[in-house]
């Protein structure tokens, strides 16, 4: 004879065992990134949540949020630290007002022309322990740096030399990019990155220290700035996945080097996606009569390279942390053959 469950006592059961299966994660936190939602970015930075989640058997939980959502892009350092926030994926250069050694280290324009020494340099010759050295004074912790990668400049007007730049009106963040586009003759425009495609639009801005190409084309920047310069020359921007200190100190061994390890994965995917979708896209702009890429040929971009490098040394005067980095990047720049 078989004997049949009541139904509402089925559904409670099983409601029951699927309660236990998906219980609830140990750790679960909120970051807070600097791009829109869709940017492909963003996607990868969902991507790695998902991927922590996975690699730590479903006890760490992170949700992802597009820039603005809680706080503004410059306003996330505070975020974090007063626990608005557990933690936060996003150029440090936001912070250049808090500390200038964040524009320093979150951006040295015109130091690097491969995203993968700048890894390196993070990674095994010391910016990662100088950068938590700035940040935790803040209550917050460095789990690891990401790049996206050099970043192509769109205009609206063609740049062939450092001369060309002379009084266009370029949109670059607050800090040291602004300085040393300012240092070139450029008359930087501080906007937000959600305002680039309407100022290029309406004229607002010739040009554009922005994001890379790829993103820019889908973005339909090349409408408007149909000279964009490419391979990048200037700006590649540090990714600081940060979280809370008192969080970081509070977590077992196993989960600290799990968040370690994906924030490793991150960073040399996104470098690899982004390439790839770099040359699709360059491959695509090149079709289109309207679009000229610009290579800024080797000689100007010395020129440039010498404008950011007196920069640098300025900005090595400004405090204790930004001589301690500029002794470092610069010493690792001349003993790799890179300056």
């Amino acid at each position: 004879m078989i004997t049949r469950m009541p139904l509402k006592t089925l559904t409670v059961a099983v409601l029951g065992a699927m309660a236990f299966n998906a219980q609830a994660a140990d750790y679960e936190w909120t970051f807070q990134t600097s791009e829109t939602s869709g940017e492909p970015q963003f996607e990868m930075k969902k991507a790695w949540a998902d991927n922590v989640e996975q690699m730590s058997d479903g006890r760490i939980s992170i949700e992802i949020l597009p820039v603005n959502a809680v706080v503004q892009a410059n306003q996330t350092l505070q975020a974090v630290q007063s626990g608005i926030l557990q933690g936060h994926l996003t150029d440090p250069s936001y912070f250049t007002g808090q500390n200038p050694a964040f524009g320093m280290i979150g951006n040295l324009v015109g130091a690097w022309s491969d995203p993968y020494d700048f890894l390196d340099y993070m990674n095994n010759a010391g910016g990662e322990e100088l950068y938590n050295e700035l940040v935790e004074p803040y209550g917050l912790h460095l789990i690891g740096a990401a790049a996206t990668g050099l970043e192509s400049l769109p205009s609206t007007k063609p740049i062939r030399s450092i001369e060309d730049m002379q009084g266009l009106k370029l949109r670059a963040p607050e800090g040291m990019v602004y300085n040393i586009f300012e240092a070139a003759g450029a008359t930087p425009v501080n906007l937000p990155g959600s305002e680039v495609y309407t100022g290029l639009e309406k004229g607002v801005i010739d040009a554009a220290d922005y994001t890379v190409f790829a993103t820019n084309q889908a973005q339909g920047l090349h409408e408007f700035a149909p000279y964009p310069l490419y391979p990048g020359f200037h700006s590649l921007p540090m990714v600081s996945v940060s979280l809370n200190k008192d969080i970081w100190d509070g977590l077992p061994a196993d989960l600290q080097a799990i968040l370690e390890t994906s924030v490793d994965d991150l960073a040399y995917e996104m470098v690899a996606e982004l390439k790839t979708r770099d040359l699709e896209a360059v491959r695509e702009a090149r079709q289109n009569p309207d679009i000229e890429i610009i290579d800024l040929p080797a000689e100007e971009r010395v020129k440039f390279r010498n404008i950011a490098k007196e920069e640098w040394a300025s900005w090595a005067e400004k405090n204790e942390i930004t001589q301690e980095f500029y002794d470092s990047v610069v010493g690792y720049l001349e003993n790799h053959n890179l300056m």
